[in-house]
């Protein structure tokens, strides 16, 4: 449970005047927000406050606060942010129609003096009480005002309990958080979406991921690691489902192979998504979510928990069904949204597409000779985590044998001594290892509904905004 301690501004939550009303009656209480309504004239003034907690109903009287103040409070505008001090009450219930059960007890604050913290210019450049429909670019461009929206606000409270619970997880599968570098001095991956930067007089890039790094830490016997932390990717892509900056999910993972780190993943998401679907704050997220997908015609979310394990369709398997289905695919393609769709009319909403050819897969992922798909090419044992139509992610075993890792690169055209921090963590012995990496949006994606990656992200990057 929070305890929220006082601070200078306040000396109670809004929410705490809710939960914890019934014990507050007749106490002095201060309390701050921003005001979304205010209603009444002449003597009297009702406000409705919000803060990040909840909301609570300001009851004004002249005789109480004095007509100065009372007239103060009800020219000012919406939004702006107010302090009240006063005395907890019980709200008088609203009138119910016969056979309809009583609402629970509310409270409200009867003021005896109020500040004027910091008055909101008018108008606003987007409504936050309205429910009308607002394009995502002017939400984007005013994040400041969209957050304070019931249902943008709870998509960040909910994205924080998704790293808490994610977090807890691998903690208890006894790895350890650490930090990989995001300056480099080459590509993770080998590729050419690569932000380049001056490193004072050298040139430098920002990672694409912390791939290499915390496969050195297998190198260094840490075993089990996990990092929460940004990926940079300069992909031209201008989806709904693409940025790039974004957050991940990385873990690495000694003594292991691709299938050991799938359970790793398939247990941490049924954590994750068990969860949401038992605690009480974060149902009560969902809620506020759905709230708002009414007032749009939008069907309600449901957070149905996963049954584990995943199923594992291997990829030859997978361009067979395809095939099968009528999808236009060959083996050695990329499966894109189109052909998964056919995949996923017969499979639950997660599932996993191992054993993807090595000439599809990065240097770094291990294979085993005399693994050979259908036409006889060489199999990886890398993997891509799906949700129905969409890839979430994807990991594998890694190449832990210098000499194999070295033909890699060479194989891909890729020079072995520009990777000789890389290369050189292999030369004294390194255990078999494997991993993954998974976006901290796409999870929120499929966990709200969000039509699109920037719906979960404070301030997006992508192809055209950097600002703010």
């Amino acid at each position: 449970m929070t305890t929220w301690v006082p601070t200078a501004y306040r000396t109670h939550t809004l929410g705490e005047i809710q939960t914890l009303g019934a014990d507050l009656i007749d106490q002095t209480v201060t309390v701050a927000g921003f005001m979304e309504a205010n209603r009444g004239k002449g003597a009297i003034c009702f406000v409705d406050l919000r803060d990040g907690t909840g909301t609570t109903q300001i009851f004004l009287k002249a005789d109480n606060i004095g007509p100065e103040s009372l007239d103060v409070v009800q020219r000012m505008t919406r939004e702006s942010t107010l302090q009240f001090t006063g005395t907890v009450s019980l709200k008088r219930p609203p009138k119910v129609k016969e056979g309809e059960p009583t609402p629970p007890p509310a409270y409200e604050v009867l003021a005896t003096a109020v500040e004027v913290i910091a008055r909101a210019e008018a108008p606003l450049p987007l409504g936050v009480t309205d429910t009308v429909n607002v394009e995502l670019d002017t939400r984007l461009d005013n994040r400041f005002l969209d957050l304070r929206r019931a249902h943008v606000n709870a998509m960040f409270r909910l994205r924080g309990k998704v790293l808490q619970f994610g977090r807890q997880h691998l903690i208890t599968e006894g790895f350890i958080e650490t930090h990989t570098p995001k300056i480099v001095a080459t590509a993770t991956e080998g590729g050419t979406d690569l932000f380049p930067m001056q490193y004072f007089e050298t040139p430098a890039y920002l990672n694409q991921s912390p791939q290499l790094f915390k496969q050195l830490c297998m190198s260094g016997g840490l075993e089990r690691v996990f990092e929460i932390g940004p990926a940079f990717r300069a992909e031209k892509h201008d989806t709904y489902r693409h940025l790039n900056e974004f957050i991940s999910f990385d873990i690495e993972c000694s003594w292991a192979n691709d299938d050991d780190v799938m359970g790793v993943l398939e247990r941490m998401l049924h954590h994750i998504w068990k969860s949401v679907a038992e605690e009480e704050e974060s149902q009560g997220l969902i809620a506020t979510i759905n709230a708002y997908r009414a007032t749009q015609e939008e069907e309600a979310i449901e957070v149905i928990v996963p049954e584990l394990p995943f199923p594992r369709m291997e990829y030859c398997d997978a361009i067979r069904i395809i095939k099968e289905k009528g999808g236009t695919i060959e083996w050695g393609d990329d499966i894109d949204a189109e052909n998964s769709d056919l995949l996923a009319e017969d499979l639950p909403q997660f599932y996993f597409l191992p054993r993807w050819p090595m000439s599809l897969k990065p240097f770094y992922i291990h294979h085993v000779e005399g693994e050979q798909g259908s036409t006889d090419e060489q199999l990886s044992r890398g993997f891509d985590l799906n949700f129905g139509r969409d890839e979430m992610t994807s990991g594998g075993q890694r190449e832990h044998r210098i000499e194999v890792l070295i033909d890699n690169l060479k194989k891909m055209e890729l020079d072995p001594e520009e990777f000789e921090f890389y290369v050189a963590g292999f030369r004294h012995g390194v255990p078999p290892h494997a991993g993954w990496g998974l976006g901290v949006e796409r999870i929120l994606m499929k966990l709200t509904g969000a039509k699109n990656v920037r719906e979960t992200v404070l301030f997006p990057r992508d192809r055209k905004r950097f600002c703010p």
